[in-house]
């Protein structure tokens, strides 16, 4: 990779842990107090305003950053028309409030929609100028905003969940933070937006494709959501809403953070398609080698982590953990896509990917949900998740002007090696009774970690060794271990002098 890729990288990844750190904690407080049916309550809000809110997300972020030549008059643009799309979005949420509950037969949905109305158009006035963390690689400052986001939330939410102990802790913790954040948007960044709509027409025309793509990503994670609760309940969603999150936790920890760092790179790379094609299959080196082996370790602990973070009562959630895991590792596998498409300025073709997936996944919802209820909707979204990548895989090379052979060096060995630690935890891995407590399983859960951990980070070094040591995301990471002993060992010598 290169230094402001890797460095953006790492930013990335380190907030979103971070930040994953405190929704791990905040989760583990949640699932306690709050019943499965709870957390369907809202996701049946949260499906609706989604789809709503998709239309307000134009993803002017991603044109702002495409477009080098990007003023403040652009900013501006930006700002107004997120600003109206967000205000529109929230008055119809309140109008689909009653609709909504008469279809999912809840009529609690009511007064939470319109509560949800409120926080989507006041989101909509955030501080476009946070975009110039990202344009301009200050990843740090980035960091801190993503990182300061995520805390305000959570100082809310848990001590709500504390008083309350059901669904309405959700409802205000989203609320008051949205608030929170809008405010803090304005603190952090200079930048002060004013109303204008001067370059409306020239974004909007590039952010069409961008608008498609959001819909079909909403088709993508919410289809299910209606779903399941129109004919399984809000309980079924409930524990089918947490297992796709936990599921998705090496994703968005670890692939999203870095694709979020590298889209302004390669936007500065766009102009040299043979630069940019080394460069996305350095970055899809590193994503497979951190990110495959994480996925696949969810699937392998699946038990134990129902057991440890959610409790016996979250039990169903298990085999909906396991399947969910393994659609993750081909959406792992596909998402650096995105934003090698967005840098060359071919966004639909990532959207015509996205069709041909939401597509599958719609079919095979309706045929498998009535049957199987939420397990129905994990094999749904594996099975579309499966046939999608392929098709991923042919365009980017196409558009890159690489080879389907060039994919193989970046892929084989973190793939091989997490097939190797599925199976010796399969075969010899801890396992626990089932009259386990919590408690019970927490050590167990360590050494399945440990286990798969040594024979994943084991095996992939032989076969690189084996391999001739080809440059790769493993010189990558050997070079950065190698400079982090060197630069503790510098400090210990320092300090042993002083």
């Amino acid at each position: 990779m290169t230094q402001h890729i890797a460095i953006g990288a790492l930013w990335m990844v380190l907030a979103k842990l971070l930040e994953k750190s405190l929704g791990l904690i905040s989760s583990l407080f949640l699932v306690r107090l709050l019943d499965p049916a709870d957390f369907g309550i809202v996701a049946m809000a949260m499906s609706l305003i989604a789809l709503l809110e998709l239309f307000s997300a134009f993803g002017l972020d991603s044109v702002l950053i495409q477009d080098r030549a990007a003023t403040d008059a652009h900013f501006n643009t930006a700002w107004t028309l997120n600003v109206l799309a967000a205000c529109v979005a929230g008055v119809a949420l309140v109008a689909l409030a009653v609709p909504a509950s008469v279809f999912y037969r809840e009529p609690r949905l009511v007064p939470v929609i319109c509560i949800f109305a409120l926080a989507s158009a006041v989101q909509g006035f955030e501080n476009i100028g946070v975009v110039m963390f990202r344009k301009d690689l200050q990843f740090d400052r980035e960091f801190r905003y993503l990182l300061a986001k995520k805390l305000m939330g959570f100082v809310v939410t848990v001590p709500l969940a504390f008083w309350l102990r059901d669904f309405w802790a959700l409802v205000f913790g989203m609320l008051f933070s949205r608030f929170a954040i809008v405010g803090y948007s304005f603190a952090v960044q200079p930048f002060r937006p004013r109303f204008a709509l001067g370059h409306a027409a020239r974004m909007m025309h590039f952010s069409k494709w961008l608008m498609l793509q959001n819909a079909l990503v909403f088709l993508r994670e919410r289809a299910a959501s209606f779903v399941i609760g129109r004919f399984a309940g809000p309980a079924a969603l409930g524990v089918f809403t947490i297992s796709a999150e936990i599921a998705s936790m090496p994703g968005t920890e670890l692939v999203a953070p870095i694709n979020r760092g590298i889209l302004p790179a390669y936007a500065r790379l766009a102009g040299d398609p043979a630069a940019l094609g080394r460069e996305y299959l350095s970055v899809m080196s590193g994503i497979a080698l951190l990110a495959v082996p994480a996925v696949a370790g969810v699937a392998l602990a699946a038990p134990l982590i129902v057991l440890v973070v959610l409790g016996t009562t979250w039990a169903p959630a298990v085999p909906l953990l396991e399947i969910l895991a393994f659609a993750g590792i081909t959406q792992v596998l596909q998402s650096n896509s995105y934003a090698a498409f967005i840098a060359l300025g071919k966004p639909g073709t990532y959207a015509k990917i996205q069709m041909f997936h939401v597509g599958v996944l719609l079919v095979a919802l309706a045929v498998l949900v009535p049957l199987h209820g939420a397990q129905g909707a994990a094999w749904a979204y594996l099975v579309a998740a499966l046939m999608a990548l392929p098709v991923n895989f042919y365009l980017i090379v196409r558009s890159l002007g690489l080879t389907l052979a060039s994919l193989l060096p970046p892929l084989w060995r973190p793939l091989a090696s997490a097939a190797m630690m599925y199976g010796t935890g399969k075969l010899w891995g801890p396992v626990v009774p089932a009259s386990a407590s919590s408690t019970d399983a927490i050590l167990p859960l360590a050494a399945c970690i440990a286990l798969g951990a040594s024979v994943y980070v084991g095996v992939d070094l032989l076969l690189w060794l084996a391999s001739g040591r080809p440059d790769g995301a493993e010189t990558w990471m050997l070079r950065v271990a190698k400079g982090a002993i060197q630069s503790v060992r510098s400090r210990l010598s320092s300090a042993r002098s002083a």
